[in-house]
């Protein structure tokens, strides 16, 4: 149970929980509810908070849907009372697994769609609840966080649509860029980093490692991400490395300068394990170039640490790499869609997020502090411990 765990058999929640997952969320939405009903049967809480309306409960899943007509034009409709309750609205808008009907065609809902679902749901709870807090783990249009050009800004037009329809938090995890939350300055914005649940994915699947520096490395695949690998090699007491991509101004390809040469900065890498750590694969050339790079400096074994394996050309490239020696492992979470394709495969890790969720949703309800979820560094150094003394 989390640390915190006396204070909340202390304290009464603030309402009635309630999770609405949107269909894109399904499976990580069950298992969160049911750690939240485990956890709830087994506190030895007050008497007065046990006996609170709904606090041990068959499920605090809430019935919902987002059905479309023929024309392929939808609606959102909650299926029982939300009243007063203190409701989470899960969602992931990269599944592009989920398809619909427009006029007989079958078509597969992009972030667009799945996006115009979580408001459907908001509008669909008319301001009934008590709060609304929204847990969009892929942050939608983060990537669209900045403006270089004469273009749209859509994450900061969306966020500020959410707090305008009335939702009170909103959690996602490893923004591309969390400045992004200015647009909303006074509303609570929270980016979760699962860097414990990575290390312990790893630890568990490689008993082997050697975290000093003349054995381990970390790497950040561009410039961008140096916060994320600086922090990862911090808590594990390694050198860090960066690749910062040169590109080619002079054209635009895909809506972007293309990538000439990764060129890198950092310690010599030869005979080290090294991680690459980053927000998102989505293509993997990146990750694969970066790979590719370190193996010609003769780097050992790679592990590419991603929170979002998005896949999008699918997994070939990744078969090739492996079977080359140039990857050893691929390390991603669940918290977005990821096929049975990519789970089957020998050397990817899946890093299962729903424990984590379940905590900060447990804590939130109570109107406890998540502080201490947001900073990992305790139970990584334990982790770190354990490992070492070969408990893990």
């Amino acid at each position: 149970m989390p640390k915190n765990e006396i204070v909340l058999e202390n304290t009464p929640p603030m309402a009635e929980l309630g999770l609405i997952p949107h269909k894109s969320c399904t499976a990580i939405a069950e298992r969160v509810n049911d750690y939240l009903l485990q956890w709830r049967q087994e506190r030895k809480s007050d008497q007065s908070i046990i006996t609170l309306a709904g606090y041990r409960s068959d499920s605090y899943i809430v019935d919902a849907e987002c059905p479309r007509f023929g024309s392929g034009e939808g609606k959102g409709l909650i299926k029982q009372s939300v009243r007063g309750l203190d409701l989470y609205i899960l969602v992931d808008v990269t599944n592009y697994s989920l398809t619909y009907t427009v006029c007989g065609h079958e078509n597969h809902m992009s972030p667009d769609d799945i996006f115009c679902d979580l408001k459907r749901i908001i509008a669909a709870a008319m301001g009934k609840a008590k709060r609304i807090t929204v847990i969009i783990p892929f942050l939608y249009e983060g990537r669209q966080h900045r403006r270089s050009a004469r273009e749209s800004l859509d994450c900061a037009m969306a966020l500020q649509e959410l707090v305008n329809m009335g939702v009170d938090n909103i959690i996602t995890f490893d923004a591309h860029d969390p400045r992004v939350q200015n647009a909303i300055p006074l509303h609570s914005f929270e980016t979760v980093s699962p860097t414990y649940q990575f290390l312990k994915g790893i630890f568990k699947h490689c008993k082997d490692l050697k975290l000093d520096n003349d054995n381990l490395m970390i790497i950040s695949p561009d410039e961008g991400g140096t916060k994320r690998a600086v922090y990862m090699a911090s808590v594990l007491g390694v050198n860090v490395g960066m690749f910062y991509k040169r590109r080619d101004y002079s054209r635009i390809v895909d809506g972007r300068n293309p990538i000439v040469a990764h060129e890198f900065l950092g310690n010599d890498v030869a005979g080290k394990d090294v991680i690459i750590v980053d927000d998102m694969i989505s293509s993997g050339e990146s990750m694969i170039d970066v790979a590719t790079e370190l193996k010609k400096r003769n780097a050992k074994r790679i592990f590419v640490v991603a929170t979002f394996g998005l896949f999008t050309n699918g997994m070939a490239k990744f078969d090739e790499a492996v079977e080359k020696g140039i990857i050893y492992r691929v390390v991603t979470t669940n918290l977005t869609y990821l096929p049975e394709e990519v789970q089957n495969k020998d050397y990817f890790i899946k890093c299962d997020m729903s424990k984590y969720i379940a905590y900060i949703i447990d804590t939130l309800n109570h109107e406890c502090s998540i502080s201490e979820l947001l900073n990992p560094y305790g139970r990584i150094e334990k982790l770190i411990t354990r490992y070492k003394n070969g408990e893990y």
